[in-house]
């Protein structure tokens, strides 16, 4: 098995020969799409993985230089395409696995066909007119909560995040995903992600993408996500119904739904009138 298989822990699955490839967000991992990869085994080649440091990854390959930055994460996933030789690349990714796909699909871009981000950010913290979320008082009580006691911060964030209070299950799972995780590399991890910009990149990514907005999400705004539409060519936006930051857990089906029309889709109309601008 080539080496880097074993590193990022990847899964390749289904029956097809398009690939469809699953990005997991900050202090998750593979596991966090489960209530949705069944739908692709049919029709796709799935991709699953880890990054360095998360899930079942190969721990002692982390590098805390390499991975200080969105970019180190963006390697992962280019060794990963490179390793399994992937061509015409559909990236679904969660979070700050958005701006890590488009990283990768700048670096590499006739890897990649599609992109979809869900709950996407090109920078969490405030910058006059533009409205991240986030202040860096804000961001400073975060980091200081993940190195004081990462436990105790994960049990108060996943209910809040997940936005679900109707099913507790989902946030009890998203906090057993969270604790999974190593507070240290947790620490950088969210470093790297609520410190980077990547507004001045979008406007040079070429690959169509599409923009899953959930309604309220205290992470990633509905500012960040119409940002993202108005400043990257052939973006497309939907707002969904779905609220929380984590629909592909919480709402599997309407996401679904969104991620197969948009793929399938050979125009930049909308068939089922939701929002498709560029």
């Amino acid at each position: 098995m080539h080496p880097i298989l074993i590193r990022n822990n990847v899964k390749v699955l289904g029956e097809g020969s398009q690939v469809i490839m699953f990005a997991h967000g900050f202090g998750c991992a593979q596991s966090s799409w489960k209530y949705m990869t069944d739908a692709f085994l049919k029709d796709y080649k799935v991709i699953l993985f880890d990054y360095v440091g998360s899930g079942d990854s190969d721990l002692s390959q982390y590098d805390k230089l390499k991975y200080s930055t969105l970019e180190g994460y963006a390697c992962d996933v280019i060794d990963i395409i490179e390793a399994v030789d992937l061509h015409d690349v559909i990236f679904v990714g969660h979070s700050v696995s958005s701006m890590i796909g488009m990283i990768a699909a700048l670096q590499i871009p006739e890897r990649f066909k599609k992109l979809v981000f869900i709950g996407p950010s090109p920078r969490y913290l405030n910058d006059g007119e533009y409205i991240g979320g986030f202040n860096v008082g804000d961001l400073e009580n975060i980091f200081e909560m993940i190195a004081d006691d990462y436990v105790v911060w994960s049990k108060q964030l996943a209910p809040v995040v997940m936005d679900t209070p109707l099913k507790p299950e989902l946030s009890d799972f998203l906090q057993e995903c969270f604790e999974a995780t190593d507070p240290s590399v947790a620490l950088a991890f969210a470093m790297a992600t609520f410190k980077a910009d990547y507004r001045d990149k979008l406007k040079d990514l070429e690959v169509p993408s599409l923009t899953l907005q959930s309604s309220n999400d205290i992470i990633a705004p509905l500012s960040a996500g119409e940002f993202i539409n108005k400043n990257t060519p052939e973006n497309f936006l939907v707002v969904m119904k779905a609220t929380g930051h984590f629909p592909h857990i919480s709402a599997p089906e309407e996401t679904i739904r969104e991620i197969k029309e948009f793929i399938g889709s050979k125009t930049s109309l909308s068939t089922s009138g939701h929002l498709y601008a560029s």
